[in-house]
């Protein structure tokens, strides 16, 4: 499949807190938006948008510049994202694409709210300023579709849903997955601390074993590298099925998943 050409503009960033900044530095180190045309609005001065200034781009330009604008990112707090695009709506032009990267807010709350844009809703990981991403993409329109996967592609790994109630279990799994990969680093290191280990020692080899494990991991099946380290009788054997006792570990993360999905849909509300 041939590389996803970069995306021409006016790309709108609304909001350049933690998120919009990790996008906003993808996007210019995969080169998938040019700096110059990228429109910046952001209430307070952020390194991301100064350094993307430096290259280029426009921050807090005069609104009557959007109506250029082929895609609004919306890359607010999802309580705020009406009081933010009231003031933008009457600058934009017929052409553009509204794209939430807010969790929660859904596509019928966020058309009540703006009107007949087209929308599209990705959720991006921030190990997009990285070019390493994952992001999962849904619109009922195909071209806002296209323009979602267009934008992040270069810097993600990244799905299509079929079904926008999908969106909530998608942010659970991958937008808030890594914060769990390393609390199970943590637990690991002090687990590893309570069978005699010194701290620094723990932490050491359980950060290196998760990115070792992340490095080597590829597109095999799970169960198949699993089953590469853990040998019939062996002491990784026998620690997997102390982890699956009881259906714990299935539960917990079960719960886990459930409680996230819950929240997300409690901020969107």
């Amino acid at each position: 499949m041939p590389d996803p050409q970069p995306v021409e503009g006016p790309v709108v960033l609304v909001g350049c807190g933690r998120l919009g900044s990790a996008i906003l530095e993808g996007w210019l180190l995969t080169q998938t938006v040019a700096a110059s045309d990228l429109i910046i609005l952001t209430p307070s001065q952020k390194p991301a948008a100064e350094a993307a200034r430096a290259q280029g781009a426009r921050v807090n330009p005069p609104l009557e510049v959007l109506a250029e604008a082929k895609v609004i990112v919306l890359a607010v707090k999802p309580a705020l994202w009406r009081d933010v695009m009231t003031p933008l709506l009457p600058f934009l032009g017929d052409q553009a694409v509204i794209l939430s990267v807010m969790a929660g807010v859904t596509a019928p709350t966020l058309a009540e709210g703006i009107g007949g844009w087209p929308i599209v809703r990705v959720m991006p990981t921030t190990g997009v300023s990285r070019g390493g991403g994952v992001a999962s993409v849904w619109s009922a329109d195909d071209r806002a579709r296209a323009l979602g996967r267009a934008l992040f592609q270069r810097m993600a790994e990244t799905v299509d849903l079929a079904d926008e109630a999908l969106m909530d279990a998608a942010t659970a799994v991958a937008g808030s997955g890594a914060a769990y990969f390393y609390a199970f680093t943590e637990a690991l290191a002090r687990a590893g601390e309570a069978a005699g280990l010194d701290a620094g020692t723990a932490d050491v080899l359980a950060r290196a074993t998760l990115r070792s494990a992340a490095e080597s991991m590829g597109d095999d099946p799970l169960d198949a590298l699993i089953g590469r380290i853990a040998s019939p009788g062996g002491s990784t054997r026998a620690g997997l099925e102390a982890m699956a006792r009881d259906g714990r570990l299935t539960a917990m993360l079960n719960d886990t998943v459930a409680a996230a999905v819950h929240r997300n849909r409690e901020m969107g509300a």
